[in-house]
């Protein structure tokens, strides 16, 4: 295929840092370093399928990622879509003359190679250091704050969420169900606009909000995004909690009958 570009380069790294959070067989479409579309299934093809399903129209050109091999039949549905650059740790030999019939396609294999734990970054006349953001909370790290306690497949799918919401651009808010992205919203000034961008999305490409888990990457500093998500059929939210108001929006969860855990850990991509 062509030479990776620095656009390339950039969603590349977004992609193994998302991807490197899942162990199920997992698929994740990015396209400017904000997930679109990722699921985790029983099989790297069904993923494939649901991770597709969740914005096929922001995944064209996109860059794409699984953390399991690529055989022919999950090949086959790939080439059926125009990307910019597959990732995966092995590929069958089929895969590899079903993915490179068409020019132009950058086709990577991952080697396990150990990374950098440091970020980087000019600023003005200068340089800053930071360390990576390698905080992973697992569902032992979430405290339910309501009354009304997750369910086991709400807690998977809270952590499943939360995964994402940490690598994704804030201000961001994540829907989730069945460890499947169902919406984001993503970069937004507001995170009200977060949350509403996201159920817009969700629901023009069919998706049931009812049942959905809700992800936000910093504490709600008002209950307005509790209220709006209880009122579209969030059932769960997970949040790092930390604003002196965050018992107006624990309130507002149990007035509403809906799960709300916290992290304590806020995730901040910028």
């Amino acid at each position: 295929g062509k030479e990776l570009s620095y656009n390339n380069l950039v969603d590349v790294d977004a992609a193994v840092m998302l991807i490197d959070e899942f162990e199920e067989p997992t698929i994740a479409i990015l396209k400017h370093t904000n997930a679109c579309g990722i699921a985790s299934k029983n099989s790297i093809l069904q993923s494939w399928t649901d991770a597709l399903a969740c914005d096929p129209v922001s995944a064209f050109g996109g860059v794409i990622i699984a953390n399991g091999e690529i055989d022919a039949a999950t090949a086959t549905e790939i080439s059926k879509l125009f990307f910019e650059v597959l990732i995966a740790p092995a590929y069958s030999d089929e895969a590899v003359s079903i993915l490179t019939s068409k020019k132009n396609r950058i086709i990577l294999l991952r080697k396990p190679v150990e990374l950098p734990t440091k970020l980087f970054k000019t600023l003005l006349n200068g340089v800053i250091e930071q360390d990576k953001d390698s905080v992973i909370e697992g569902p032992a790290q979430m405290q339910t704050v309501t009354q009304k306690q997750p369910t086991a497949q709400e807690l998977k799918d809270l952590f499943f969420a939360n995964k994402i919401v940490k690598h994704t651009k804030s201000n961001t808010i994540v829907l989730a169900k069945n460890s499947t992205l169902v919406a984001s919203g993503v970069g937004q000034t507001s995170r009200v606009d977060a949350l509403k961008q996201a159920l817009v999305k969700a629901e023009s490409f069919g998706f049931e909000i009812k049942g959905c888990v809700m992800a936000s990457d910093a504490f709600f500093p008002f209950n307005d995004c509790v209220e709006i998500a209880a009122d579209a059929g969030i059932a769960a939210v997970v949040q790092p909690g930390g604003s002196i108001k965050d018992q107006d929006s624990i309130q507002m969860a149990d007035q509403k009958n809906i799960v709300m855990v916290t992290t304590g850990v806020r995730h901040f991509k910028h």
